[in-house]
């Protein structure tokens, strides 16, 4: 599986409808599931971002599709990376010529 890190910004409509959040965070966790994925993690944070989601996916286009689901609803927009484990990365670095 891979590993994306996404950090969300809340929008307006978001942050007005805050209250519904972890219901919406269930939700979720459900549809990464339903998909053949996971959201392993949720933190809520400060500063320029105000949560950031670990989650696993097998590929590339999975993930794509999640955040495009979830973002679709309006409540936040996002900016999704694709990480490498320390594992996957001491692979990349060995096959260096």
């Amino acid at each position: 599986m891979n590993t994306y890190i996404s950090l969300l910004r809340y929008t307006a409509q978001g942050a007005t409808n805050i209250k519904g959040g972890p219901a919406r965070l269930d939700a979720a966790r459900k549809l990464y599931e339903a998909n053949g994925a996971k959201l392993k993690e949720w933190y809520l944070t400060f500063g320029q971002y105000d949560a950031i989601v670990i989650a696993e996916g097998p590929d590339d286009e999975t993930a794509a599709k999640l955040i495009l689901m979830v973002a679709s609803q309006g409540n936040i927009s996002t900016e999704t990376f694709r990480a490498f484990t320390e594992g996957e990365y001491r692979k990349i670095i060995a096959s260096l010529p």
